[in-house]
């Protein structure tokens, strides 16, 4: 692959990993997602072969960047303590409100049966790598899938009430309750 198709890829995947944290893998056309690069449309075939091609492709990258971020945590943290950071994080107003660095699961968990096998087999993938990462023994993998999966509902109820005092509460709530 030439440097300028390996920029243009690039370009592409983080227009589309974009599109795809806000709304969603479903919702937007490749139309939409080539003109938030830049592109024409004309231009996308010769790079992706399909726009689920092109969305599970974003989806794994958002996810493997999310996973590089809890990779950074101190491994000498117990499990409890990394996971508390991560909720700190992961269930405050700024990761909320914020439109261009999000996690692409609460706008993304509701299409997943819809979508190609390869969006499911990679949000098992994530799982059972943050599972691990967020746990110090095996005997913590349980009470860390459950932390990950209040965290993900939490912040997705939170996007959906929008930012609001009863969305804080939610957030206060959520973090608070992560073992």
């Amino acid at each position: 692959m030439t440097e300028r198709k390996h920029e243009t890829r690039k370009r592409i995947l983080a227009a589309a990993g974009r599109v795809l944290a806000a709304r969603g893998p479903g919702d937007p056309a490749v139309a939409e997602v080539m003109a938030a690069a830049g592109l024409t449309v004309g231009g996308f075939y010769a790079h992706f072969s399909s726009k689920d091609a092109l969305m599970l492709e974003a989806f794994r990258q958002l996810l493997g960047v999310r996973r590089e971020r809890l990779a950074g945590v101190d491994q000498r943290l117990d499990g409890r303590e990394r996971r508390a950071l991560l909720a700190a994080f992961y269930l405050s107003r700024r990761h909320r409100d914020e439109p261009g660095d999000r996690c692409p699961l609460p706008s993304t968990l509701a299409e997943i049966e819809r979508l190609p096998d390869g969006f499911r087999l990679a949000l098992v993938e994530h799982v059972e790598q943050m599972v691990a990462r967020m746990s110090a023994t095996p005997e913590e993998a349980d009470t860390a899938l459950a932390d990950l999966a209040l965290m993900v509902g939490g912040l997705a109820l939170a996007r959906a009430l929008g930012a609001g005092e009863l969305s804080d509460r939610l957030l206060r709530a959520a973090k608070a309750a992560v073992l």
